[in-house]
């Protein structure tokens, strides 16, 4: 059997190419080793973790190199930024990962992911009420997380929950 992240790596790989020489950027090596690093991790993660990892690793990539190799891979839509507060950024791989929304908890900060259809729904029906094609969305619901942080499964809302 075929490793199926090791698949999603080779097409992810290839994208990043194809964009890089349509857009004029140099096809290096660290580019496509934080890529890799990327695409290996579960979760979100941060620009100062990613170069943690590496150095870790005594990968040799500069901090400007990553940040730089984050802008290409989200106009490139590899990865999605988020905001969950307190000013930083996080990303997310996005190539072919199911559309989701997050739950923050103000008080422990952590960050659960859900899907529910009726999100989808209300995307659809938008389209079709006002004639507007949603592309993408980004919802965070803030609150606390009580029981809700340790649970697989919130029957309130029937949805899958998943921590990150």
């Amino acid at each position: 059997m075929v490793n199926k992240g090791k698949n999603i790596f080779l097409v992810v790989r290839d994208v990043f190419s194809d964009y890089l020489v349509r857009n004029g950027h140099r096809k290096t090596p660290e580019r496509f080793r934080i890529l890799e690093e990327i695409y290996g991790l579960e979760g979100h993660f941060d620009a100062e973790g990613l170069f943690g990892m590496l150095s870790g690793k005594k990968v040799g990539v500069s901090r400007a190199t990553i940040y730089n190799t984050i802008e290409l891979l989200l106009a490139c839509d590899l990865i999605t930024r988020h905001q969950f507060g307190k000013g930083m950024a996080v990303y997310e791989k996005s190539f072919e990962f199911k559309q989701h929304d997050h739950l923050l908890c103000e008080d422990c900060g952590v960050v659960l992911e859900f899907c529910d259809p009726r999100i989808q729904q209300v995307r659809s029906m938008i389209g079709s009420l006002l004639g507007f094609k949603v592309t993408h969305h980004s919802l965070i619901l803030y609150g606390k997380c009580d029981k809700l942080a340790t649970a697989k499964h919130c029957e309130h809302f029937d949805m899958n929950v998943k921590k990150k």
